[in-house]
């Protein structure tokens, strides 16, 4: 009987050394990374994926060009908007419009990729940086930011949404795609302001 009590005993102490040795792996790999680093980490990934996303759209765009071409065209010649609405005087029926129209969101997508993956490197590089350095190199992901709001806000959700009502489309309708970019690119901003530590 005192043989198994002391073994159990020994097990006992087996068992808490083997559960502390895990907490303070655990606590030693959990402080290889502060906040302030996984929040760096975090602003850098967000930029990065929002450039790559920009140059796959304006790739595709210019890759597969009569897919978005007639998006474009539908939604300035306002055809499958309701048929009664007093708003067609707005509607544009010029293939040279089409085509400037189109090509420049593309360029802009381009611009707006090319920033965010020049920003994403910058801080990459900076990531061990000090907070104030860190900071500044803040510049260029968030021009790149810019330009995506510009095209998914001024373009898609006021020109494209309001203005040749877009909304009133049941086919030729991005409103929905353009809020959910959108979205990321308003709380990436709001990531990117936040001051570093």
């Amino acid at each position: 009987m005192y043989l198994t009590i002391k073994n159990t005993k020994i097990k006992i102490k087996q068992w808490f050394s083997n559960i502390q040795k895990r907490i303070l792996t655990y606590v030693e790999y959990t402080n290889m990374f502060t906040t302030s680093f996984l929040f760096r980490l975090v602003k850098t990934i967000s930029v990065a994926a929002i450039g790559i996303m920009a140059f796959l759209v304006a790739f595709g765009n210019i890759t597969d060009y009569n897919t978005n071409y007639r998006f474009v065209e539908h939604v300035l010649k306002m055809d499958t908007t309701f048929n009664d609405a007093d708003l067609h005087y707005r509607s544009i029926n010029s293939t040279f419009v089409f085509n400037v129209a189109y090509i420049s969101i593309i360029v802009m997508e381009a611009c707006m990729a090319f920033c965010c993956i020049k920003g994403s490197w910058h801080l990459f590089k900076n990531i061990k940086s000090d907070a104030v350095v860190f900071h500044s190199e803040k510049n260029w992901a968030i021009a790149g930011i810019i330009i995506g709001i510009l095209i998914w806000f001024l373009g898609f959700e006021v020109i494209g949404g309001e203005w040749f009502s877009m909304w009133q489309s049941t086919t030729w309708n991005g409103l929905a795609a353009a809020e959910r970019v959108l979205s990321f690119l308003v709380l990436t901003l709001i990531l990117l302001h936040m001051k570093d530590e």
